[in-house]
């Protein structure tokens, strides 16, 4: 029932995890894509085979989202391949660990670059493009700690809670041009970010038993939300936070 023929999607930190997995099942729904990656190539070059294996037109884009100017290139590449940006992903991001006692400065100003100066300069360039066409589909991706905070993660925290006030401060902004902004917030999910802290399987099956519905989300339980949201089924959803989290936070 889903179809995005025809539209033209740009998913930020798409080479890994949820951003990948968001790729992909844009492309299974008929839209082509630009896959945005900072650092992994051979990565993003594997979701954009993933991505074309639909039929569809993939395109692997490079670049630091957080520096100035770099996004605006980044749109302007995607643009002169796929013609037009219908549907913008801002899942680009990083989870690092900083009790605050230690956290040093360049550890906070290093996840506020990456998750929040990046999302930005993400939704600016979005709008620019956006509003003229009077439509378009902007979807954040945050998370749980960005509503109810998160111990040894306060950076983290207040980056997400700020892109959950984001959407809604945008929503409101751009509704009348058309534009359709929302948010999922996932819990926990399988990806290489949390590789390392779910090695040990008993902490794994500690953290899934305490979910209602007793697992662990992979990227795609993430992906399906994000591409309903970039559908027609959802536009009269506006200003949404979606929760992805098995119940795990009821808001």
């Amino acid at each position: 029932m889903i179809s995005l023929k025809g539209k033209n999607a740009l998913v930020t930190g798409g080479s890994r995890g949820i951003g990948a997995a968001v790729c992909k099942m844009l492309a299974q729904a008929g839209a082509s894509v630009g896959i945005c990656y900072r650092s992994d190539k051979a990565a993003a070059e594997e979701v954009k085979a993933a991505v074309e294996a639909f039929g569809v037109t993939g395109v692997v884009l490079q670049g630091d989202l957080a520096r100035d100017g770099v996004c605006a290139d980044i749109f302007k590449q995607a643009i002169a391949v796929l013609g037009s940006i219908d549907i913008v992903v801002g899942n680009a991001g990083i989870w690092q660990r900083g009790p605050i006692h230690t956290m040093s400065p360049e550890d906070w100003r290093q996840t506020m670059s990456a998750n929040l100066d990046s999302l930005y300069h993400t939704c600016h360039e979005a709008a620019l493009h956006m509003k003229p066409a009077g439509a378009g589909k902007i979807i954040l991706i945050a998370s749980t700690a960005g509503q109810r905070g998160e111990a040894n993660y306060s950076h983290y925290a207040a980056s997400k809670g700020a892109a959950i006030a984001m959407t809604r401060s945008l929503a409101s902004e751009l509704g009348p041009d058309g534009i359709n902004v929302n948010c999922v917030a996932p819990g926990w999910v399988l990806t290489d970010m949390t590789a390392g802290v779910f090695s040990d399987p008993k902490y794994l099956e500690q953290q899934a038993e305490a979910i209602p519905l007793k697992r662990i989300a992979m990227p795609e339980d993430v992906a399906g939300p994000v591409v309903f949201l970039a559908s027609d089924l959802a536009r009269h959803v506006q200003g949404a936070v979606i929760n992805v989290n098995g119940g795990s936070v009821l808001c």
